[in-house]
C-alpha cells in the first residue's frame, strides 16, 4: 500500500504535468511546410501550363491560350516549304482510315488536329489528299464553323475501276475548307463539277476522320485544309486568294457540313 507521502509527491507529479505547456514545434517545421506546398504548387501549375501549350485542339485550351495572348499562330507555307507527307489516292485514303474503330478515330483527329495546330511538328502523320473528286454541294463559312471568313466545299471520289471504264462514285468524300477572305467564292464552284487534287499544288492536308452514311452504305469523310497559301486557280478564268486563318474555333462541330 502507498504511503501518505508517496501519494502526495505523485498527485503533485501529475499536477505539474498537466500544467506543463504542451511542446512546441521547432521554428524550421513551418519553414519546411511552407516550402513543400509551395513546390507542390510550383509542380501543378508547370503541370497545368505545359498541358494547355502542349494540347492546343482542345477548347479550354486553346479559350486559355487566347486569353493570355498565346494562340499558336498558322506558319504561311508555300508549296515549296509544306511538310513532308504521305499523299494518298482515293483507295490509299479508304484502306487507311475506314477501318478504325470510334476510339482510333477519336485519337488520331487530336492527333492530326494537334499536328495541324503546330504547324506540323510531329508531320509523321501528315497526310494529303489526291484524286478527282465530284462537287456535291458548297457554301460560305461563318461564325459556327472551325474557321472563317472562307468556303466549304463537299465532294466525292471518282475512280476508274480499270483504265478502260469511266470513272465512278467511289464511297470517300472530302469537306475542303478554304480559308479565303475573298467573298462570293462559293459562287466559283458549281455542283457537279470534277476538281482535280495534288499534293502539288494543293497541299490539302487532312485534319478530321468520320464515318458517314451515303445512300444507305457506310462512306469515309475526310475533312481537309489546304496548308499552301497564295492564289488557287480553279479554272483558266477563276481565282482566289488562300491565307492562314488567324482565328480557329476547335470546339466547332466535325464534320463541317453537317450544320
Amino acid at each position: 500500500m502507498c504511503t501518505l507521502a508517496e501519494k502526495a509527491i505523485a498527485a503533485t507529479h501529475v499536477s505539474l504535468t498537466l500544467d506543463d505547456p504542451l511542446p512546441r514545434r521547432p521554428p524550421y517545421f513551418w519553414w519546411l511546410l511552407a516550402n513543400a506546398l509551395a513546390l507542390c504548387f510550383a509542380v501543378i501549375s508547370w503541370a497545368a501550363c505545359l498541358h494547355v501549350f502542349k494540347n492546343p485542339e482542345l477548347p479550354r485550351n486553346y479559350a486559355i491560350l487566347g486569353k493570355i495572348g498565346r494562340l499558336p499562330v498558322l506558319k504561311r507555307y508555300t508549296v515549296l516549304d509544306v511538310p513532308n507527307g504521305s499523299a494518298l489516292s482515293p483507295k490509299e485514303l479508304y484502306a487507311r482510315y475506314f477501318g478504325y474503330s470510334d476510339d482510333q478515330r477519336k485519337r488520331t483527329n487530336s492527333l492530326i488536329m494537334r499536328n495541324y495546330l503546330t504547324n506540323f511538328e510531329r508531320p509523321l502523320l501528315l497526310a494529303y489528299v489526291e484524286g478527282d473528286y465530284q462537287v456535291t454541294a458548297v457554301r460560305q463559312l461563318d461564325s459556327r464553323d472551325f474557321l472563317d471568313p472562307g468556303v466549304v466545299m463537299r465532294a466525292q471520289a471518282m475512280v476508274k475501276p480499270d483504265e478502260i471504264s469511266p470513272p465512278l462514285p467511289y464511297p470517300v468524300f472530302i469537306e475542303y475548307l478554304f480559308p479565303t477572305p475573298q467573298p462570293n467564292v462559293a459562287e466559283m464552284f458549281k455542283l457537279g463539277d470534277i476538281l482535280s487534287v495534288k499534293k502539288n499544288p494543293n497541299c490539302a492536308a487532312v485534319v478530321h476522320i468520320a464515318k458517314i452514311t451515303h445512300d444507305e452504305e457506310p462512306a469515309l469523310l475526310l475533312t481537309v485544309i489546304p496548308i499552301a497559301y497564295g492564289p488557287y486557280q480553279i479554272d483558266d478564268a477563276a481565282a482566289f486568294q488562300i491565307e492562314p486563318p488567324s482565328l480557329l474555333r476547335p470546339a466547332a462541330a466535325f464534320p463541317v457540313m453537317n450544320h
